[in-house]
């Protein structure tokens, strides 16, 4: 497992597959936001961009699937049975886009612990610390890696649940943001969505990864 020291330039190529992303997308984006382990100074980590995005309904996958995949996104990850994860490589820099819908808890768990990481030195150097540990460990799997991880990072997710930090409460209890005027039920995209099948040299996503990076 390598690990990083931070990068003053990660915030600017998360900034250019943002931009990415708003220009595939447009009204489609109801949140985005870095996350992960390189969106907070100062913390070391796998030099992966992990970004996470909102839309309207995860499940609609016709909604945004090929706006992502114009602008060279791929479709590497399919979890209907977590929270409807979809996960997309980027194009360009080594990166991960985690889609959910608006108002998932994990969006509001991904925040908090982003934010606990950012605000309290003491939680990110105790964080920094685990990992370089598990690091000297020989893994099969980066998602062994990562679930050796839980422990603290449930430690630092239950420490901004109980502190003034807003970010869990106000992302998880926030209503849903109007859809766009031309936005359909998931009812009446339903034929799109059953319609689209890997083409010829398209190999399907997964539908669960040891490797998607989410908690990095």
């Amino acid at each position: 497992m390598v690990l990083a020291d931070y990068d003053d330039g990660w915030p600017q190529v998360f900034d250019g597959e943002a931009s990415r992303v708003r220009v595939a997308l447009g009204e489609l984006v109801l949140l985005l936001e870095h996350v992960g382990s390189t969106s907070v100074r100062g913390l070391v980590a796998k030099p992966i961009i992990d970004m996470v995005l909102a839309v309207v309904d995860s499940r609609c996958e016709a909604d945004y699937l090929p706006g992502l995949e114009a602008a060279g996104f791929v479709l590497r990850v399919r979890e209907p049975g977590w929270h409807e994860h979809r996960m997309f490589k980027g194009p360009a820099a080594d990166s991960n886009l985690h889609v959910f819908t608006i108002g998932s808890a994990e969006v509001a768990r991904m925040l908090a612990f982003r934010d606990r990481l950012r605000a309290d030195d003491a939680s990110r150097d105790r964080y920094a610390s685990e990992k370089r540990r598990l690091a000297r460990r020989s893994w099969a799997f980066v998602q062994h890696y990562a679930d050796a991880k839980s422990e603290i990072v449930e430690e630092i997710i239950r420490a901004a649940r109980t502190s003034d930090q807003p970010s869990f409460d106000s992302v998880r209890g926030q209503p849903p943001r109007a859809p766009p005027p031309n936005w359909q039920s998931p009812r009446e995209r339903r034929s799109r969505r059953s319609a689209r099948r890997p083409g010829p040299g398209r190999s399907a996503p997964q539908t669960w990864c040891r490797n998607c990076g989410l908690r990095c």
